[in-house]
């Protein structure tokens, strides 16, 4: 594992540009002790370093990082909850399950889309009527994605039986 130290320290650095950087370069170092810098590093001014940030977190696919990550979803910036939508996912963030749910109801398409696919990845039934909600979205990607992932938690659902 490399040494993480000057990449920590760029998580401060003034330059909005080394800190995404530093950022990715934690998340591709594969360390989980960049963890808990990733995500103290959430509060950060600018959307896209916080965004960065969550993307490595999902790299490193620690489970600790969930703790951040749904704390992320409340983000004013819908590309970032997007971001923690999807770094969820990929670290199979099943703690966040309430979380995504509530994510179904938010102002932004692709928050809602991304919201939808992980919960059906993630095989928890507790989504599927929260799902079958989005039938009268607005938008035909979510209740399409919505459908979508209702069929992958039905299919599990009666593999389980």
């Amino acid at each position: 594992m490399r040494d993480i130290t000057a990449l920590i320290a760029g998580l401060r650095d003034p330059a909005i540009g080394k800190r995404q950087a530093a950022a990715r370069e934690l998340g591709r170092s594969g360390n989980p002790a960049a963890t808990e810098h990733l995500g103290a590093a959430l509060s950060d001014s600018h959307p896209k370093v916080r965004s960065e940030c969550i993307q490595a977190l999902g790299r490193l696919g620690e489970q600790d990082a969930s703790p951040f990550l749904i704390r992320a979803l409340g983000d004013p910036e819908p590309e970032v909850r997007a971001a923690a939508i999807a770094a969820l996912g990929r670290i199979r963030g099943h703690r966040a399950v309430n979380a995504l749910i509530s994510c179904l109801k938010d102002t932004d398409e692709r928050v809602r889309i991304g919201a939808a696919e992980i919960l059906g990845k993630l095989g928890d039934a507790r989504a599927i009527e929260p799902l079958n909600a989005l039938a009268g979205d607005p938008f035909s990607d979510v209740r399409d994605t919505a459908e979508r992932a209702v069929e992958q938690l039905m299919k599990k659902r009666n593999a389980a039986r």
